[in-house]
C-alpha cells in the first residue's frame, strides 16, 4: 500500500470528507527530507491500511491546498481526523514518532 497522490481538486473529497482518519504528507520533488519521510509513509500506509489514509501532496503543484494548510515549511505532515486538522509534524521524523502521532489520531 502507497500513498494515494491529492491535488488542490481531489483535497477536499480526500481528505475532509473522508470517513477515516488522514495524514497528509506535503512535499516537494525537490526536498531530500521529504524523500526519507516518504519512505517511511508507504510502510506505515501499509501497517495501518482500513484505519488511516495516508495521502501526498507536491507542494509545488498545489498552492492553494499550501496557503490553506498553512504551510511554510516542508516536508509537513498534517493529521486530519472528522475534517479538521488536529496535529501537525514539522520536518523529517523517524518512523516511530510518526508512527505515534497515527496512534494519537485514531485515539
Amino acid at each position: 500500500m502507497t500513498a494515494l497522490t491529492v491535488t488542490d481538486a481531489t483535497f477536499h473529497d480526500e481528505v475532509l470528507n473522508s470517513d477515516l482518519p488522514v495524514v497528509v504528507d506535503i512535499w516537494a520533488v525537490w526536498c531530500g527530507p521529504c524523500r526519507q519521510v516518504a519512505a517511511l509513509l508507504d510502510q506505515l500506509a501499509a501497517d495501518y491500511d482500513g484505519r488511516v489514509r495516508i495521502v501526498k501532496v507536491d507542494a509545488d503543484q498545489n498552492p492553494d491546498t499550501m496557503m490553506s494548510a498553512g504551510v511554510t515549511s516542508i516536508p509537513t505532515l498534517g493529521f486530519y481526523r472528522n475534517g479538521k486538522r488536529v496535529d501537525v509534524l514539522i520536518g523529517a521524523h523517524p518512523k516511530p514518532v510518526i508512527a505515534a502521532k497515527i496512534e494519537e489520531l485514531l485515539a
